[in-house]
């Protein structure tokens, strides 16, 4: 009767081993077939950063490198620095993305090369997007989001006309402006208040374009590693083809 009762047992235990086995299989080929289905398309990126950007950015040039190097095959990439006075391009639209990659060097962090604001040259880059081009476009903006053109107040945070201005563009040409808060050497590493009106301008210049902002706290500085785990998701989940 014990013998029964230990082969019955047994029996048990392996359906339930077999059952579970078959479940995980099921599990991950799911998970496959869901990362094969949201597969990004290529697409047009100009990637524009704030000159004058605290110096721990230039730490992060590794992942951002690896970033453009991993974009689909096909798409275009343009490099930007947003300096004092002009936009300065490093690198034109290329379909050559470890030559973009490579074009990428450390911010002058700098008062010098503070831009009067960043969106003058955002929206000058935004100018370099062809309408003939099938792709989707983005912008990835390292920045501060700050402009003081208007005063520094609440009532100017997230409604500069240079901001209104960006925003207008990028919607006429069908450009989603995405950013990664970087504080800059000048008033926002230094004022909580100035990096939240920063971060208002750039999360109003996400929302409206249909891109995103990311950033952690009002002040200080971390690594880019979560902030590109994040845009690779929303870009996948935004820009996905069926595969």
């Amino acid at each position: 009767m014990n013998y029964r009762k230990f082969v019955s047992v047994t029996i048990t235990l392996l359906l339930v081993v077999a059952t579970l086995g078959l479940a995980s299989a099921k599990s991950v080929n799911d998970e496959q077939r869901q990362r094969k289905s949201t597969t990004m398309e290529p697409l047009n990126l100009a990637v524009l950063i704030q000159d004058d950007v605290v110096s721990q950015v230039s730490n992060e040039l590794g992942v951002t490198r690896d970033f453009i190097k991993s974009l689909p095959q096909g798409s275009r990439v343009m490099v930007g620095y947003i300096t004092a006075g002009s936009l300065q391009v490093r690198q034109p639209f290329t379909t050559d993305l470890d030559q973009a990659a490579r074009s990428l060097r450390v911010p002058i962090s700098s008062v010098s090369s503070a831009p009067y604001n960043p969106y003058v040259e955002v929206l000058e880059a935004l100018k370099k997007f062809q309408s003939e081009w099938s792709n989707a476009n983005a912008v990835l903006l390292v920045s501060d989001g700050l402009d003081t053109s208007r005063g520094f107040d609440s009532t100017a945070a997230g409604h500069t006309l240079d901001l209104e201005r960006t925003i207008t563009e990028a919607n006429k040409r069908h450009v989603s402006v995405f950013s990664f808060f970087a504080p800059s050497v000048g008033l926002s590493s230094h004022s909580r208040l100035a990096a939240s009106y920063g971060q208002s301008s750039l999360n109003r210049l996400g929302d409206e374009t249909g891109g995103e902002a990311f950033f952690q706290g009002s002040t200080g500085f971390v690594t880019f590693d979560s902030y590109f785990n994040r845009l690779r998701e929303t870009l996948n989940r935004q820009y996905a083809k069926a595969t």
